[in-house]
């Protein structure tokens, strides 16, 4: 009985997974606007309404891995070492998603198809700048717990906004070079290096006063 809800849990991650895979293919191949919720479904082999329960919104198909995001950024945090500052684990978090070559520090070709997507939809780029702005949320709030502060503790709030902003504006250097064409390798090394600049600063103008 104790390992019922484990194998429910793995059924249901399968689910979301297959769901969300096959949702991808269709918006790679034919662009997020022109694919259907019930073609994902019917695609699916399951209930438009068992689509919905995995993902509340249709742009959550394909934008899947926000909550993968979320969960690693609240582990580094809550599980770092006792006199670590949150914002060094975060800059270990980054140098390990790249050493690994994890999704979220991969530019792969299948990277530029994804955003190529996404720049194609007003839909998928407005819930990508919702998704940021929950990022900050959570993180202003991670930040505040961390210093024994209350949740919406306003220099929390103003080292969130300035640790999202710096990383965004990274990321979007790193995906212009991708479409630039610049040689893989060379954008990898250069986005380490500019990330390493970037938490260098962070830093200094967050450092506990």
């Amino acid at each position: 009985m104790s390992s019922e809800p484990g194998l429910r849990e793995r059924k249901k991650q399968r689910t979301r997974q297959t769901i969300s895979d096959i949702a991808s293919g269709l918006f790679l191949r034919r662009g997020f606007d022109n694919v259907t919720v019930a073609e994902v479904a019917e695609a699916a082999g399951v209930s438009a309404k068992t689509v919905f329960n995995y993902f509340p919104r249709k742009e959550d198909l394909f934008l899947d891995r926000f909550p993968e995001a979320a969960e690693l950024i609240t582990r580094a945090i809550r599980e770092r070492p006792e006199g670590e500052e949150p914002l060094t684990a975060l800059r270990r978090l980054q140098r390990e998603l790249l050493r690994d070559n994890h999704p979220f520090g991969a530019f792969t070709d299948g990277y530029r198809f994804f955003w190529q997507v996404v720049i194609d939809s007003p839909s998928l780029q407005a819930r990508a700048r919702e998704r940021a702005a929950e990022f900050e949320e959570l993180l202003g709030s991670l930040l505040a717990e961390a210093a024994g502060a209350p949740s919406d503790d306003p220099w929390s709030r103003v080292s969130a906004a300035m640790i999202v902003s710096a990383y965004r504006t990274v990321y979007v250097t790193t995906v212009d070079k991708v479409f630039a064409g610049e040689p893989i390798q060379k954008v990898v090394e250069e986005h380490a290096a500019l990330l390493d600049r970037v938490f260098d600063c962070l830093e200094r103008a967050l450092a506990p006063s």
